[in-house]
């Protein structure tokens, strides 16, 4: 039973029908009362969803906009995305997408003084948010608190927090694929991965588990270099490897910070790029940098959050869910002039040293 077939049993049009069981006074009080007999002798039952979604429609935009998701992470200031552009990138595109949506994003900070889990949770009852968007951490094995998923919908950006939830973060294996096809489709055979340790630990180890699977398929056993992890970019570790293993290309996965380093690394040591060594970096930042690599699509990345939790609240699915939703969203390369050709023609020799001098190897 629809109110279609309500109408045609009551010889109206289905928007007469629905003003009727909506009680609106656009319809006279007989016709009201008519119909609503009629519905009631036919077992017609509404949709309690798609009643609820046109309510919060019809509704003026100002007031739609009381509609609101709470924005928490685990950092030490109230406003992460104030103090990185990676963050700020992903606020955007959150706050961008809720207002499409007449949603206002409201932020809380866990780590206020005096903040307890069961004060924010007394907070976030009294306001009647229903909707999460978190930042994370900067601890990737944080356990999100059980108390504050209670009868709440949580979405949570990136793979920082260890408990699992719905979440929307970067495809770090496809990227590493992409930049190692990339490579290799301009003719290099012996590329390198760099990989910063906290990076590794925030992306659960996708860039290494993609770069030893990409050699092995396409370069055979025993064509992937030894991976170099790194906490920042320290010269005399990064020229020993290079002297040692000598790649022809090299695959960059660290904090975007970090990329002006490896630029002033190789330049002191007379590395010369593109030429001795192609260079793709992956970062979250890579535009600016003098790289070509690839750059988080951060602003799609806010845009999903707050569409898998606005999904998430109109399936009533609240909670640590049983089954969590992974979104994987693909980075976009940015061209940097560090790529090119591999060519016999083309090939320099890797120099290392001390800046002073340097060998040729």
């Amino acid at each position: 039973m629809n109110v279609r077939h309500l109408a045609k049993l009551a010889g109206l049009s289905p928007s007469a029908v629905s003003l009727a069981l909506r009680d609106s006074p656009k319809v006279s009080a007989a016709t009201r009362k008519r119909v609503r007999a009629l519905a009631a002798r036919e077992g017609y039952r509404p949709d309690a969803k798609l009643v609820a979604l046109m309510t919060h429609l019809r509704r003026p935009r100002a007031a739609r906009q009381e509609a609101c998701f709470g924005v928490i992470s685990f950092y030490d200031t109230p406003r992460p995305w104030e103090a990185s552009r990676h963050l700020a990138l992903i606020h955007a595109g959150m706050t961008r997408r809720a207002d499409e949506l007449g949603y206002r994003l409201e932020p809380l900070w866990l780590r206020a003084p005096g903040m307890t889990h069961r004060r924010l949770r007394d907070i976030l009852d009294a306001r009647g948010l229903e909707g999460l968007l978190c930042f994370g951490s900067p601890d990737p094995e944080e356990e999100f608190p059980a108390e504050l998923a209670e009868n709440m919908a949580v979405v949570t950006v990136g793979l920082s927090l260890h408990t699992p939830l719905h979440r929307v973060t970067s495809h770090f294996f496809n990227d590493t694929v992409n930049a190692l096809e990339r490579i290799h489709a301009l003719g290099h055979r012996r590329p390198g991965l760099v990989l910063g340790r906290y990076e590794e630990a925030r992306t659960g180890h996708a860039h290494a588990s993609a770069y030893l699977g990409w050699c092995e398929r396409r370069l055979g056993p025993g064509g992937a270099l030894p991976v170099l992890r790194l906490d920042h970019v320290e010269e005399e570790p990064l020229m020993a490897w290079l002297g040692h293993e000598r790649p022809d290309a090299l695959v960059f996965a660290h904090l975007y910070d970090m990329l002006p380093a490896l630029r002033d690394t190789l330049r002191r040591n007379r590395v010369l790029v593109p030429g001795a060594l192609g260079v793709a970096v992956l970062s979250q930042i890579v535009e600016g940098s003098g790289f070509s690599g690839l750059q988080q699509n951060q602003p799609l990345m806010g845009a999903w959050a707050v569409e898998l939790l606005a999904a998430r609240i109109a399936n009533r699915d609240f909670g640590i869910p049983a089954s969590p939703r992974n979104e994987l969203v693909e980075s976009r390369w940015v061209e940097g002039g560090s790529l090119s050709r591999r060519g016999r023609s083309t090939v320099e020799p890797i120099h290392v040293g001390d800046g002073r001098g340097a060998r040729t190897v």
